[in-house]
């Protein structure tokens, strides 16, 4: 993965399927981890119970941090 600097924020995307029966399919887009819960936890709570979560790939990744040690001197 390339390192784009500190100010880079990835494209999140939700994306929501209303079906016939009234029941809202969710899809979140662009975030690692269990990041999507958190990101969505007030807006499924408006919508109703949660039937079934099923996980994609991206929840079993970390997200990448990169620490940068910077000397003290200057000279």
């Amino acid at each position: 993965m390339r390192d784009l600097g500190p100010s880079y924020m990835p494209q999140r995307t939700l994306r929501f399927k209303i079906r016939q029966d009234g029941r809202v399919e969710e899809t979140v887009e662009g975030l690692v981890g269990e990041a999507c819960i958190d990101l969505t936890e007030k807006l499924e709570d408006a919508l109703g119970t949660v039937e079934r979560r099923e996980p994609t790939s991206d929840t079993f990744l970390r997200e990448k941090v990169q620490n940068q040690t910077i000397p003290a001197e200057i000279h």
